[in-house]
């Protein structure tokens, strides 16, 4: 049974060994400098980690890596990362950590005076900088770069201008990145477009000089003060979404497996951002929309993403037509893991939440580490329908020895 099957099995509900994933998109990604430490610990050739996601500062996971730590997903990405510059021609850039990365071609990473770096949308510096990795930090923020709101002069299409349909170089792009994928592995792919009110791209950091309603303390409250401004985004955006997945559909087909559809948050650590009403109303006829095309037309698993307490929000997440959820946070209030599994696992693909990224994986020991992780397959992998992965992505500096505690205790629950 190769990687495909493994998880083909576990995403339809069938009982068997838990297939894992990490690095297949940006909610299941390993930052750099763990992926450094691990090529190192399995004894891989010694080389600048590419940074799959510099907004994040995740590591690509190169085939040798997946094959040592039994991954068994393949990435598809776009071609273009947060800051709105492409992935390619690759550089060195030296880290504040002191790590030697390969970032993209044109992407400008500038210290600041007083600490820290800025990133521009684009590389370009004739505008402000979209993105600020503050001094001793291992990531970037999003800045604050658009002006304050005119009540008075609003205008919905000042936020839709990132979405766009699909150009004929981004088709040519994935095209040629199929004909590369390792196919025995099960194909995740994020082409973007459908994030309908995720906070970490209102920012719009690969705009230049974004307009509209950008800030994020406002854009959380436009959605009780402005919610028909945002039915217009979120209608145009679901429109022109289809669009460019059914052209992506034609080219790739049911090569890949399940698709990345959104990663708007609905939970904190303590409880919903939102009520469910407000879910129903305001997003939910954007998610029906999206997963009733795809379901019609291909072959692929709708993945949506939200961290913290959403217990409340599972239900409709399951009636506007997803299959699975991630990050599984049950760490979070009310997400208790035997409840969720008992209330929703049949009904959902529950892809994450194998092991405590914010405590036990970087502060816990081996062996609490192998503890937790054991305990949650044996919950969460009866009846099938579990793909491990942390509850998101494993934190910079991470201890790798627990890394691999982490991966230990899987294939050791897999064995029986």
């Amino acid at each position: 049974m190769n990687s495909k099957e493994r998880t083909r099995k576990a995403v339809s509900h069938i009982e068997d060994a838990l297939p894992i994933d990490f690095g297949g998109n940006p909610v299941t990604g390993i930052h750099c400098s763990v992926v450094e430490g691990l090529r190192e610990f399995y004894g891989l050739e010694r080389r600048p980690v590419k940074i799959s996601c510099p907004y994040q500062m995740l590591g690509m996971i190169d085939e040798d890596l997946k094959d040592a730590m039994g991954i068994d997903t393949e990435a598809f990405w776009s071609p273009y990362n947060m800051f709105g510059t492409s992935q390619d021609n690759w550089k060195q850039w030296c880290t504040p950590w002191d790590q030697e990365v390969l970032i993209s071609g044109d992407l400008i990473f500038e210290e600041r005076s007083g600490g820290g770096y800025l990133s521009y949308a684009k590389g370009n510096r004739d505008y402000p900088a979209s993105g600020y990795m503050p001094e001793n930090s291992y990531f970037f923020d999003a800045t604050h770069r658009s002006a304050s709101l005119d009540e008075g002069n609003m205008n919905w299409e000042d936020n839709v201008e990132e979405f766009t349909l699909i150009s004929d170089d981004t088709l040519n792009y994935y095209k040629n990145a199929m004909e590369s994928q390792d196919h025995s592995k099960w194909q995740v792919g994020s082409f973007g477009g459908t994030a309908i009110g995720d906070i970490s791209m209102v920012p719009a950091t690969m705009l230049e000089n974004p307009r509209g309603i950008r800030g994020i303390e406002d854009w959380y409250t436009s959605t009780l003060l402005y919610p028909d401004y945002l039915h217009k985004v979120f209608d145009y955006q679901t429109t022109v979404a289809l669009q460019n997945l059914k052209e992506i559909h034609e080219l790739l087909g049911d090569n890949i497996d399940s698709v990345y559809i959104c990663g708007t948050d609905f939970g904190t650590q303590i409880g919903p951002i939102c009520s469910p009403a407000a879910y129903e109303e305001l997003y939910m006829p954007y998610h029906k929309r999206i997963n009733k095309w795809v379901h019609e037309n291909t072959g692929w698993k709708t993945f949506k993403h939200s961290c913290g307490a959403v217990e409340p929000f599972i239900s409709n997440f399951i009636k506007a037509g997803f299959d699975i959820l991630n990050p599984v946070q049950w760490t979070a209030a009310g997400m208790e893991r035997s409840e969720l599994k008992s209330k929703y696992g049949m009904d959902l693909v529950f892809w994450g939440g194998g092991v405590d990224t914010q405590g036990t994986l970087p502060f816990g020991t081996e062996k609490e580490v192998y503890d937790e992780v054991l305990q949650t397959c044996r919950i969460f992998g009866k009846g099938g329908g579990f793909v491990f992965s942390s509850i998101h992505n494993i934190q910079a500096m991470t201890p790798v020895k627990n890394v691999i505690a982490m991966l230990n205790a899987v294939k050791d629950y897999n064995k029986g």
